[in-house]
């Protein structure tokens, strides 16, 4: 009958799966590159609730008191910044990047409920943990980390306990408005399969994130192969790639938080800029700018070029850091 063949056709699918999913556990870590080992041994961690947070911290410009924090999007890491790295040193005293709780070097419980706001909390710790907590701090942000800049604006602005003194805020390609972002298939079927979401995350290799990541990079920047093994090893370090499912609950806790976050960026009055590469299928041009610019009046902007897409700091690194220097030398 057609109810038995549909049952032996599962009992097939399932003798086919179970072993692909075994033999992709033992697939082992790929190994760092020295580019990847050299931005470790730079950096040092310290421990947030039990778990190990990879920070960077170096002293840069002399003369300066500024300090600049970096906060990384999904699905990579601090990494993200290091073509720009050196140009930020030459102008910030102190320049400091961390890799957020389930993602890079950091530790990646599961299972966890990961969130915003703990995300938030870590940087405050990270503040803290450095003695900077009565210094007035600039944050650049891209992506996921856009949003965990807007809780800690918020929490800036009704003066919560513990909280930062932002000195200025630039955003770049962050899905700050639910209404103009276009999360990808992959993330939209993570975080809301259940439990085929924690047998995607095994299945998922470095073709799989390849493809997907290469997507949201524009035609004429794509990333390099060691570029691509990069962001991979990245996530694959401490079986990242398995608690992917519980960090994209983050899309649904922008939606959720909306007007906490972005009331919080619209009635703000610290300098504020966005840099958008507007190529981006995620957040796309012009609606999401158009947004921004009718919602957050006070804010700059700087729109790279045509083909730049999600990750303008890796795809424009030039054209990223003028943007950002002309905006912090501006006030």
């Amino acid at each position: 009958s057609p109810f038995i063949r549909m049952r032996e056709w599962w009992i097939q699918v399932g003798l086919l799966t179970v072993p692909l999913i075994a033999v992709y556990l033992h697939i082992p870590l790929p190994h760092l590159s020295p580019a990847l080992h050299a931005w470790r041994e730079a950096g040092t961690f310290f421990t947030f609730k039990e778990n190990k947070i990879f920070y960077r911290d170096s002293s840069g410009a002399v003369g300066s008191s500024d300090v600049l924090i970096l906060l990384h999007g999904f699905p990579t890491s601090s990494y993200d910044w290091y073509k720009i790295w050196d140009g930020l040193n030459q102008r910030f005293n102190r320049v400091i990047a961390l890799d957020f709780l389930g993602f890079g070097f950091s530790d990646k419980p599961r299972p966890y409920r990961y969130s915003i706001f703990e995300q938030a909390n870590i940087v405050e710790g990270l503040v803290a943990h450095l003695g900077l907590r009565g210094q007035k701090i600039n944050i650049l942000s891209h992506d996921y980390g856009d949003t965990v800049a807007l809780e800690l604006l918020y929490r800036s602005e009704h003066n919560r306990t513990g909280h930062l003194t932002i000195n200025s805020l630039c955003l770049s390609n962050g899905g700050i408005f639910p209404e103009t972002h276009y999360p990808r298939f992959l993330q939209k079927l993570l975080k809301d399969s259940g439990f085929l979401s924690s047998i995607l995350t095994r299945l998922m290799n470095f073709m799989f994130f390849s493809k997907g990541i290469g997507a949201v990079f524009g035609p004429y920047t794509q990333p390099t192969d060691s570029e691509y093994w990069d962001m991979w090893t990245g996530i694959r370090y401490n079986d990242g790639n398995l608690v992917m499912d519980s960090i994209l609950q983050y899309i649904n806790q922008r939606l959720k938080h909306r007007d906490r976050w972005v009331g919080a960026l619209t009635t703000t009055t610290i300098p504020l800029h966005m840099i958008y590469g507007p190529l981006d299928p995620v957040n796309p041009h012009p609606q999401f700018i158009n947004l921004y610019k009718h919602l957050v009046k006070r804010s700059t902007v700087s729109i790279l070029d045509d083909h730049i897409s999600h990750y303008p700091q890796l795809e424009d690194p030039t054209g990223f850091l003028n943007a950002y220097l002309n905006f912090i030398n501006s006030f």
